[in-house]
């Protein structure tokens, strides 16, 4: 009888020891996070005190307040996001403010950026915790925007890790070129910088084992659109899901990231390789384990067409003093330990 009670017990600390606290992945454009001190070798005029936006030191720390509020709102079982992928954030000195001077301190967050030629200065970056996610490597993918004659555009973030299940985790964060212009005339910049993220990820899944990618940012795209359906490849799902085949969880949404006159729809989007998603020992997901972030907090309501709206930092150039332009994403990795 001990022997029998010995045995079920050890079973039991087998299975303990085996199973993982989901690892959490979350995506925020935050809106034009800068600091209030000219670069000059940006075109950040726009956001500085003596501008028209009156760009304050006050605000600016309001902003940083409110950025970790929706991180700590994120937390799951009284664990912060283990990676939180951002955009539209200027320079290193926000992100030691967000992570060393605001409300997001204690959280014990480190972080890797771009440094792209963007005219804005805007960049994208990781946030990680340490305990979760042992960086392995990082890489910022250039666009090489002189050989289609656009303007600069971001980088692409690339960042490989170690979590804690044993697997690498490749993490890709991006910002792709924006619809100034209109979306036909824009549309081919896009498609070209889709092209760079399909070769870089499509490398990576050739070869690793194990090819756990996942894809975040704001693609200034919708599910549909060419540069995510059929550059990437990266639809919803279905029944035959391919290891090295990209698939978009954000595909099919009711509700979505961002509205534009009244109608909302997915900008920002949650991609992630076949192979996270045929339920392998390790790293896992699923459809279901994604979605879009609509805390109360973040919406006010639409006086121009009804209905609610992401409570902003600006309207044009009216401070409002919400929170983002954008509703943040999240999908939960499930791990074991094999």
């Amino acid at each position: 009888m001990k022997r029998i009670i010995f045995s079920l017990c050890l079973c039991c600390l087998l299975g303990v020891a085996q199973a993982q606290e989901p690892l959490r992945l979350m995506f925020y454009n935050v809106e034009n996070l800068f600091d209030c001190e000219h670069d000059s070798l940006k075109n950040d005029y726009e956001f500085l005190p003596d501008a028209p936006k009156a760009w304050t030191r006050a605000r600016y720390q309001d902003k940083l307040a409110k950025i970790a509020k929706v991180i700590l709102a994120t937390a799951h079982e009284e664990r912060v996001p283990d990676l939180v992928g951002l955009c539209e954030v200027e320079n290193d000195h926000c992100l030691k403010d967000l992570t060393e001077h605001s409300p997001l301190r204690d959280a014990g967050y480190n972080y890797v950026m771009t440094d792209s030629p963007d005219e804005r200065g805007i960049d994208v970056a990781l946030l990680y915790q340490r305990g979760s996610f042992k960086v392995l490597d990082t890489q910022s993918i250039s666009i090489p925007y002189k050989e289609i004659d656009r303007r600069p555009t971001r980088d692409i973030l690339h960042v490989a890790g170690l979590v804690q299940s044993g697997d690498t985790l490749d993490v890709f964060v991006c910002h792709m070129p924006s619809r100034a212009g209109g979306e036909e005339q824009s549309e081919p910049y896009r498609l070209f910088t889709a092209q760079i993220l399909k070769h870089a990820a499509d490398s990576v899944m050739a070869v690793r084992q194990c090819p756990n990618v996942v894809i975040v940012g704001d693609f200034n795209d919708y599910p549909t659109n060419k540069s995510i359906a059929e550059v990437l490849g990266a639809v919803a799902p279905k029944d035959d899901v391919q290891p090295r085949v990209l698939y978009n969880l954000m595909d099919g949404r009711e509700d979505g990231t961002y509205r534009y006159r009244g109608e909302w729809g997915v900008l920002d989007q949650l991609i992630v390789s076949g192979f996270l998603l045929q339920g392998h020992p390790g790293l896992r997901t699923s459809y279901d384990k994604a979605r879009i972030l609509r805390y109360p907090f973040l919406l006010e309501e639409d006086e121009k067409y009804g209905g609610d709206v992401p409570s902003r930092t600006y309207w044009g150039k009216k401070y409002s003093g919400g929170f983002s332009d954008h509703l943040p994403v999240c999908v939960d990795l499930e791990m074991t330990v094999r």
